[in-house]
């Protein structure tokens, strides 16, 4: 294949552009490094655009157009999210039968162009490539933008604007809300189902008013700019968290949604597994301690809520130490730490009041860990959570705050680790066979770990989106999980201080499988997609 000189020459060559265009280009292309020739030319007007996009088009072997509004013939919301097409940097403008006209400002992105494609064609359309210049894109983007932030800006005053944002964010069942400043807006993004999705952009001068109602209703310091932390009470049914960092533009706020009365999912709809001996072998214990292990926003105190459900019983005290309380239980003594205590002051105290449980919201340091250790080996069961990777590094992590062998071995009787993988949205989903690839690629990882996994009958979903999802194809989340029950082989290991790769090999031998197995069981079963699994854990 005969190699393309650079587009600029392509276009002198062309006598669509001189070579003193080029010097001009290139010298503006030094501040801004990030734009494409194209562009460049384009900006500094040395020809026609529609003339400048043809010859283009006509170099890359691709269908151009000066991409105007006017040109777009669809509403956009229909089939693809506004999020999904920045990420991408495509516009799609008309559709005829089956077919559908995209245009990209970057033809030469595979990865954009073939995620663009395959949305569309779970969709039932074919699509039909175009391209045109990255300003064009971003003037309709920007439209995009101003339509949403328009819905979020139809309150007439500052109490009412941020009462809007929050409520929306409750209706679309965002956990988390950031106000964000940027340098010449405040950006409003919200999480739903662990993934960001702009909501709308706040013109730069209500940023003050914003940020001063937002302090005034989380009851934080009005002349202080550094960090706070305050909370929401206005909304019956959430306890609303409110965090605030000073940054280059301003200062951030990230609104946390707890719903107050929120429903305690069973463990078995979390994605536990359906076998109840298991359930009661690792959580159903006494003179030990549970710990649940994951990053940051993995659903670790969701979990432990569901197995402090499932153990309540009237004749049994169970004291839970939070910070804060997230759902309050019926039944429950539940204890809120604040900046005056710490898990380690609250649980000496808690020991002195008869529990039976103890839930202790997270172990985050050796007084903590040996605190809850001698709990766990004077007649109590602890649950507790720690911030690790896996099950089996849990104990790396209670050596590394300087917890003895000796008391991890005849403490810990479990240790469990998860992740959330987001749900096939149910109502748009696309049904189809799994690819020679896919089954490849879980064959491959099953067999490494001793597992075979039964395809017969089995089929998969294409992620194709709506409205009920947002348009991402994915509705609410569901956990995946590992279980490392401490048996005598085991124990004996960790009293000897084996490294956690021994004590891995021992586990595989037995009844611990690692999150990726459990991840492509709910993938065979069409609960999630390969796609997600591999987003969380990075097996392909």
């Amino acid at each position: 294949m005969e190699r393309r000189q650079p587009i600029g020459i392509e276009l002198v060559k062309k006598g669509v552009i001189s070579e003193n265009d080029i010097q001009k280009a290139l010298e503006y292309q030094k501040s801004h490094s990030n734009k494409k020739m194209g562009d460049i030319l384009n900006e500094l007007g040395v020809c026609d655009s529609y003339t400048l996009i043809q010859a283009i088009g006509d170099i890359l072997g691709e269908k151009a157009i000066l991409l105007d509004a006017s040109d777009i013939k669809i509403n956009l919301d229909d089939y693809i999210s506004p999020d999904v097409l920045r990420q991408n940097r495509a516009i799609p403008f008309d559709i005829e039968g089956g077919r559908i006209k995209v245009c990209f400002s970057d033809t030469a992105n595979k990865r954009a162009v073939d995620t663009i494609r395959l949305l569309l064609l779970n969709k039932g359309l074919i699509m039909e490539k175009y391209i045109t210049f990255d300003s064009n894109i971003e003037k309709i983007l920007e439209s995009l933008q101003g339509k949403e932030t328009d819905e979020i800006n139809s309150s007439s005053d500052i109490t009412g604007l941020v009462d809007t944002i929050i409520k929306k964010a409750m209706d679309k069942r965002a956990s988390d809300i950031h106000f964000e400043p940027m340098e010449n807006e405040l950006r409003i993004r919200y999480r739903i189902d662990g993934e960001l999705f702009t909501a709308g952009d706040l013109d730069k001068e209500k940023q003050t008013q914003v940020i001063g109602r937002l302090k005034a209703i989380s009851n934080m310091h009005q002349e202080k700019q550094e960090a706070q932390d305050g909370r929401i009470l206005l909304y019956p049914d959430y306890n609303i968290r409110v965090s605030s960092q000073k940054n280059v533009y301003g200062e951030k706020f990230v609104l946390r949604l707890l719903k107050k009365n929120a429903d305690i999912k069973r463990i078995f709809e979390l994605g536990f597994t359906q076998d109840e001996a298991i359930v009661k072998n690792s959580f159903n214990k006494r003179n030990s301690i549970t710990i649940m292990a994951a990053p940051t926003g993995e659903g670790k105190t969701t979990t432990l809520y569901s197995v402090i459900d499932y153990l309540n019983k009237p004749e049994i005290n169970v004291t839970t130490i939070e910070d804060p309380v997230e759902i309050r239980i019926h039944g429950l003594n539940q204890i809120e730490i604040d900046a005056k205590t710490s898990f380690s002051d609250s649980l000496r105290t808690v020991l002195r009041q008869d529990p039976d449980i103890i839930l202790v919201g997270e172990i985050r340091d050796k007084e903590t860990a040996e605190i809850a250790m001698q709990a766990g080996q004077t007649g109590h069961y602890v649950l507790s959570t720690i911030h690790t990777i896996d099950s089996i590094e849990v104990i790396t992590r209670l050596r590394k705050m300087g917890v003895s062998n000796y008391d991890i071995a005849s403490t810990l009787a479990t240790s469990v680790s998860q992740r959330l993988v987001r749900k096939i949205c149910p109502h748009c989903a696309k049904q189809r066979e799994f690819t020679k690839e896919e089954i490849e690629i879980m064959t491959k990882i099953g067999e490494k770990y001793g597992v075979t996994f039964d395809f017969t009958g089995k089929t998969t979903y294409d992620a194709v989106g709506c409205t009920k999802c947002n348009h991402t194809g994915y509705y609410d989340r569901i956990g995946i999980f590992e279980i490392l029950d401490i048996d005598d082989e085991i124990r004996e290991l960790i009293t000897n201080d084996a490294s956690t790769l021994k004590i891995k090999e021992a586990a595989m031998k037995k009844a611990y499988k690692p999150l990726v197995i459990d991840g492509i069981s709910k993938v065979i079963n069409g609960i999630t997609t390969l796609d997600e699994l591999n987003k969380k854990l990075v097996i392909f």
